[in-house]
């Protein structure tokens, strides 16, 4: 990415910054990805791992002035405006700029690159873990998602197994992507603490699709045993006519 320095930015910085996006939009990539995502922006066609690169030099810039210029019209923008996020290790800044931008997220695919991204959460988890409970209990189900993928991937551990089981009980959305992430989250749940999920699983508050894709995602998985599989069929809820 050219002419990304360190000095603040401005409007015609953030344009040489867009222009350079438009660039390296591959159209059989968006193609793809189109299949896969939906969203209201619009999709340039550029790898995870080349906006991966970007943020990682935008993120060595100015950023406070950064986020200042963003602008929401494509995807991969929105996408790196979450990964420079991710970056930050200022807590206030942090939960300043990701409390701006929870009302941007619109799809699974920015939601879960962004949120196995978080630095500052990766080194200081504690701090961090009520927030995103908290997120759960929020209307937009894009806000929950984060707080779930998030959870995932900083918090399987058996001191907030019971306040994670607590959480998900509270969950009211029927929101299809929601309930896939409160099933991915519970597999994995599952693959760690078999008896306390199990536990769980017997009296849990979750929906009918959502308990049935948790037991479906954990006998997909090659670390369960096939008697173990086989026992957690008993959960199953039968389909409502």
């Amino acid at each position: 990415m050219k002419n990304i320095t360190k000095e603040k930015w401005n409007e015609n910085l953030y344009q040489t910054y867009r222009n350079e996006l438009r660039k390296l939009a591959d159209l059989k990539y968006r193609e793809f990805h189109k299949k896969l995502t939906t969203t209201k922006y619009e999709i340039l066609g550029i790898s995870v791992p080349k906006l991966r690169q970007i943020a990682k030099q935008i993120s060595k810039t100015d950023t406070m002035s950064f986020f200042s210029f963003c602008q929401n019209d494509f995807y991969e923008e929105v996408l790196i405006e979450g990964l420079v996020i991710a970056s930050l290790e200022d807590e206030n800044d942090f939960l300043i700029q990701l409390e701006k931008y929870l009302p941007k997220i619109d799809n699974w695919a920015i939601c879960d690159s962004f949120c196995n991204s978080f630095k500052i959460v990766a080194k200081n988890p504690k701090n961090y873990f009520d927030y995103f409970c908290g997120l759960l209990k929020r209307i937009d189900p894009f806000t929950i998602r984060v707080g779930l993928v998030t959870i995932l991937n900083f918090y399987i551990n058996q001191e907030y197994l019971e306040t994670i089981f607590q959480c998900v009980n509270e969950i009211t959305t029927n929101h299809y992507y929601v309930n896939m992430a409160t099933s991915w989250l519970l597999a994995e749940m599952y693959i760690y603490y078999p008896i306390e999920t199990e536990n769980y699983l017997k009296k849990a508050k979750i929906n009918d699709f959502t308990m049935n894709k948790t037991i479906s995602k954990i006998r997909d998985s090659y670390r369960v045993s096939k008697e173990k599989k086989e026992e957690l069929l008993k959960y199953k809820r039968k389909d409502k006519k």
